[in-house]
């Protein structure tokens, strides 16, 4: 049982990289399931129904999103109908959306968590009470349960990896853009990375131009991010394999597609 997840996509260039690799990719590792952090695929803030459907088109069974989920108004409009949007489940009751879907390919279903950290962001409700209400949940249905962690500090996405650890087949971390070197299989069987990294522009700054994001530290003054439309692109996936009996991990393998870093078939 594999799947195949790729990290925060960044506006057009996170897309084009998205609709030329993830077919290459699949037909690569044979994923049975693929799944897609779009929570800044829309110019760099937020998804429309378009990009989302896209996505689903390219081959992803679901897509996950973020902090920046209601950063583009449209979401409003077709959240509530895109089943397998995933948006973090600690965000406020009475929120829009879900932050839990099921997916499934043949015999097999996957229970796909988005939760969102508190540290250095929004302070919203637990994501560690929450992830105990939702695992209990899908073990009703399934052993097989995806965690995509959005969070800023590394401490706080440790901290749910083990929290959570021989509970879930996987956490992986998204937000912070920059792929980590820690992909392992903690002891109780669960696949674990601090952060997949960005699907996006390969010379900005965390996928917006750099010299609005130089500007800003150099000087302390407001400036508008804007994500490059040209130059070198990269993306940041992992491939899981899972045991199709115990829904536990065998291995986790980082994929990174840059200039640095050409695909391989």
């Amino acid at each position: 049982m594999n799947l195949l997840f790729v990290g925060d996509v960044v506006g057009s260039p996170g897309r084009d990289m998205v609709k030329e690799y993830v077919p290459k990719l699949k037909e690569k590792y044979r994923p049975h399931m693929t799944i897609i952090n779009g929570e800044n695929a829309a110019g760099g803030k937020g998804i429309t129904e378009a990009i989302y459907r896209q996505f689903l088109e390219v081959g992803a069974q679901a897509v996950t999103l973020g902090n920046h989920a209601w950063d583009n108004r449209e979401i409003f409009e077709f959240i509530e109908k895109a089943k397998y949007l995933v948006r973090p489940a600690n965000f406020p009751a009475g929120t829009p959306g879900t932050g839990i879907v099921y997916i499934r390919m043949n015999d097999i279903e996957l229970a796909v968590i988005n939760l969102q950290g508190r540290t250095f962001m929004p302070a919203i409700d637990c994501p560690f009470k929450k992830a105990d209400e939702l695992v209990e949940e899908a073990k009703k249905r399934t052993p097989f349960i995806f965690v995509d962690f959005h969070a800023e500090a590394t401490s706080e996405k440790l901290a749910m990896g083990w929290y959570l650890e021989g509970r879930v087949s996987a956490v992986v971390g998204t937000h912070t853009h920059v792929q980590t070197a820690d992909n392992r299989i903690l002891p109780g069987g669960t696949a674990y990375i601090t952060d997949v990294g960005m699907t996006g522009p390969y010379d900005g700054i965390l996928g917006v131009e750099r010299d609005a994001v130089l500007k800003r530290f150099l000087t302390a003054l407001p400036v508008r991010f804007e994500v490059p439309t040209s130059g070198p692109s990269q993306l940041s996936a992992v491939s899981i394999e899972l045991d199709r009996k115990t829904g536990l991990a065998k291995k986790i393998e980082r994929i990174l597609i840059n200039d640095n870093h050409p695909f391989y078939s």
